[in-house]
């Protein structure tokens, strides 16, 4: 989802600067669904390879459920939020559609997403108690309930096994620490052949997150109030990852990264290592060289193991035409029959208990089961209600540190600084 620093900065730039536009825009309506014809509904996504198991769903619930049909819409992440947002002014949201940590809480707050609390509890077929309990709390505001939760994915360590041979270093496996990861690093750079050993890009999600858990500290306050950056846990694994490329020049710069993707560099061959999450499977796996010389393994530890997880929610629009339509299907997409129907596409690891084992059968080109083996000891994807705006503040103030321009603890501080401006905001 998210390939270069630049295409990140942009993406969380676009989103920031509509995030202002949302609040009263939801509203709702009297129309309760009841339909005499045949009812027709929208389901917003944004991943092209997730479409025909979304699609398979969605028969499975046409044959339960004559007289709706649904209509599977893909908008590319890139345009996914600023469509959302336009349509969410205009009062044309879809009926169903995906919803990101990142946004939930903004959304959740402004009447745009319908209240499923109530639905949730009286039904028969489906309970959150199935879904991991953090992933839930996610698409949760003020104790109700906004979404239900799809899938879920992890971060884990790749690996290019033809570098690792030719380097005649020994592949990386669950016990290795950051020590290994960085001796390992140093063995596999080859500055004549323009190869590094890892790929430390200024990314959260895909990179530094990761290791500020594995190091004992925190992004936010448990309580959401608070910056973790000034901590020493925060500013020492910042340290040490900044380190790989400005210090140990075991990583590309960030200048280099920002004019060829860190996948770009992985796919390539130009890096022996990089961390990517679940959903780069399908991508790798189309990949002629990823998908014969590489493989992933569990992230290395530091202090303890650890690895950002995250989910998305399926919601429903608070003004769709057709209420009780668009939660029956909703409803159903939170099942163990449909979330069965999604490991089976092998995309996506579905969040119902239990479903993950059959999406692992369906996983034969890589040691993909590592990413649902990884979930006991997960972190959540650090998320507030305005995330969007923290996480920019994150990267602007942040990229001084990563040129070496400005010492890592003073970055450090100074994103501590404007994250918790911010936060404040929030109350």
């Amino acid at each position: 989802m998210k390939k270069s620093i630049k295409k990140l900065i942009s993406v969380i730039l676009a989103t920031v600067a509509i995030g202002t536009m949302l609040t009263g825009c939801g509203g709702s309506n009297s129309n309760t669904g009841s339909s005499k014809g045949d009812v027709t509904l929208t389901y917003g996504i944004w991943d092209k390879n997730q479409e025909p198991g979304m699609r398979a769903m969605a028969d499975a619930f046409e044959k339960k459920n004559p007289g709706i049909k649904v209509n599977v819409e893909v908008t590319p992440w890139d345009q996914y939020w600023t469509k959302l947002e336009a349509a969410a002014t205009g009062g044309s949201l879809p009926d169903i559609f995906w919803m990101h940590s990142s946004q939930a809480a903004r959304y959740s707050s402004n009447s745009v997403l319908m209240d499923l609390t109530d639905k949730i509890k009286a039904s028969k077929t489906m309970s959150l108690d199935k879904f991991p309990k953090d992933l839930v709390k996610v698409y949760e505001n003020n104790g109700k309930n906004y979404a239900i939760p799809k899938d879920f994915d992890t971060i884990g360590l790749w690996y290019n096994k033809k570098l690792f041979d030719e380097a005649g270093v020994a592949y990386p496996n669950e016990n290795w620490t950051w020590d290994d990861l960085l001796a390992a690093s140093k063995k596999l750079t080859n500055p004549e052949k323009g190869v590094y050993g890892f790929g430390a890009p200024m990314d959260l999600q895909q990179g530094f997150d990761n290791f500020i858990f594995q190091n004992g500290g925190k992004v936010l306050s448990d309580d959401k109030t608070k910056s973790g950056f000034d901590t020493k846990e925060v500013k020492d694994a910042m340290q040490w990852y900044v380190d790989l490329s400005v210090k140990e020049k075991v990583s590309p710069t960030q200048t280099q990264f920002a004019e060829n993707s860190y996948t770009t560099f992985f796919e390539s061959g130009k890096t022996a290592m990089a961390l990517f999450g679940s959903w780069m499977l399908s991508e790798f796996g189309s990949n002629e060289n990823v998908a014969k010389n590489c493989d992933v393994t569990v992230l290395p530890k530091g202090k303890q193991k650890a690895t950002i997880y995250n989910g998305l929610g399926n919601a429903v629009s608070a003004n769709t035409k057709y209420k009780e339509e668009a939660w029956k299907f909703v409803e159903f997409l939170g099942t163990e029959e449909a979330n069965k129907i999604q490991a089976e596409s092998g995309v996506a690891i579905p969040a119902y208990q239990g479903t993950a084992d059959l999406w692992m059968k369906t996983q034969t080109k890589f040691n993909s089961k590592v990413y649902a083996d990884m979930l006991q000891y997960a972190v959540i994807n650090p998320y507030s209600k305005e995330t969007s705006k923290w996480q920019k503040a994150e990267t602007d103030t942040l990229l001084k540190a990563f040129t070496g321009e400005v010492p890592v603890s003073e970055a450090c501080d100074q994103v501590a600084k404007k994250v918790n401006e911010i936060l404040a905001t929030e109350k």
